[in-house]
């Protein structure tokens, strides 16, 4: 649903822009605004569906912002032994580092658009599970918070 928004919102800020004769008898400003309604509508459906499909399955709720996280990422880095990251984990973020900075490629960047698609691609992958990862500890590090507090109330 979120694509298919996402769609609409660039077939309306088209109809906006570039056409000037009438579409089915409507003006194109009229078609153009009421695509962009139907997107914003798609979009937010499609952003509810997720999330309620993200908790029917009992995945935690994402924690801390952007800033949040990269704070968190050198506390989950020192306390991964006691967080239980995985050493695999570890090797592939590294992998990917080595990837990025390395002038070896799988697609050359000579090639125009298609040469850097292979670089970003492991970019989001790795920016996007280190947010995760970061996220994930901060959710653990607050339940541990919240955990040694109870058993300091408790006499």
């Amino acid at each position: 649903m979120i694509f298919f928004g996402i769609m609409l919102a660039a077939i309306g800020v088209s109809t906006l822009l570039w056409r000037d004769a009438d579409v089915v008898g409507l003006p194109p400003v009229a078609v153009g605004i009421a695509l962009l309604v139907l997107a914003a509508g798609s979009i937010v459906f499609g952003v509810a569906r997720r999330k309620r499909k993200r908790v029917e399955r009992g995945e935690p709720e994402p924690v801390g912002s952007v800033l949040d996280r990269a704070k968190a990422l050198p506390r989950l880095l020192r306390e991964r032994k006691a967080y239980g990251l995985p050493t695999s984990r570890l090797a592939q973020w590294g992998f990917a580092v080595v990837y990025l900075v390395s002038p070896i490629d799988v697609l050359p960047e000579l090639l125009p658009v298609i040469g850097i698609t292979d670089d970003a691609g492991v970019a989001v992958w790795l920016l996007t599970s280190l947010s995760t990862a970061a996220g994930q500890y901060l959710n653990w590090e607050r339940s541990r918070r919240s955990n040694s507090e109870q058993q300091h109330r408790e006499p």
